[in-house]
């Protein structure tokens, strides 16, 4: 593998508009599961068969809020996970000048906790959350503190995470610009992330630049069109190559 990071430190070296897209592998080095083992433990409490993407779902939010925010509270709330050598490692390329984009799927906010400021978040963030029927914004804490379906002090409505549900579009917004980015990129790194969500993993072929480099665990179906595949953490692969540069 060290071969492989030399090679990728002499493309980050050569490379000055950089753009990452990441998944739920970037954060499971933070102590965050990814979102599909979760299933198992959940429909045993709830004696129902249910895969983790109807649990969060916009018709189970509707139908059954307050199991809703149970599981939501408890499996996709990690109020104590700190930012990985991955998430450091992107921060240090963009304040390096290099990186010029994070594209995310993620939605713990840990880029942004790390350093990075430019960041489009696909999925939204669990830690802006808003009343449905006044509009009014509220932290994570408090939806962590509320008993039950988090409530607007000011009107009553429910407070929703600013998080896009299964069966909600992605904000067209946040989309345009990740793909903006992607296609202006000279590379494009790609990293814990299997590509099989969609739309999101379709935005690779937006791609026109020169290197390829994917860093996933496990083999991707887009293996075959990077010039460089590491199957290795990303917080290791990254921290050691961006260590490199320094």
């Amino acid at each position: 593998m060290e071969e492989q990071i030399e090679k990728l430190t002499e493309i980050l070296r050569a490379s000055h508009k950089m753009v990452f897209f990441g998944g739920a592998g970037i954060s499971t080095e933070s102590g965050i599961p990814d979102f599909r083992s979760f299933n198992g433990l959940w429909n045993e409490k709830l004696q129902l068969q249910l895969r983790p993407e109807q649990l969060v779902s916009h018709t189970y939010f509707l139908r059954y809020p307050e199991a809703f925010f149970a599981f939501y509270r408890e499996k996709l709330i990690y109020p104590a996970a700190k930012p990985n050598a991955a998430h450091f490692a992107l921060a240090q390329l963009e304040q390096m000048g290099k990186l010029q984009a994070v594209i995310t799927q993620n939605i713990d906010g840990l880029h942004q906790a790390a350093g990075s400021k430019n960041v489009y978040e696909l999925h939204g963030s669990v830690l802006r959350n808003y009343c449905m029927d006044c509009g009014a914004f509220y932290p994570v804490d408090f939806v962590l503190a509320a008993a039950g379906i988090p409530r607007c002090p000011q009107c009553g409505g429910i407070v929703k995470p600013d998080v896009v549900l299964y069966e909600e579009p992605l904000d067209s917004e946040v989309i345009t610009d990740a793909m903006d980015a992607i296609r202006t990129a000279d590379t494009l790194l790609i990293g814990g992330t299997s590509l099989v969500v969609y739309p999101a993993a379709g935005l690779i072929d937006y791609f026109q630049g020169k290197h390829l480099v994917l860093i996933n665990k496990s083999i991707t179906g887009a293996d075959y069109r990077a010039e460089l595949v590491i199957h290795a953490p990303a917080g290791e692969v990254l921290g050691k190559a961006a260590a490199a540069l320094s």
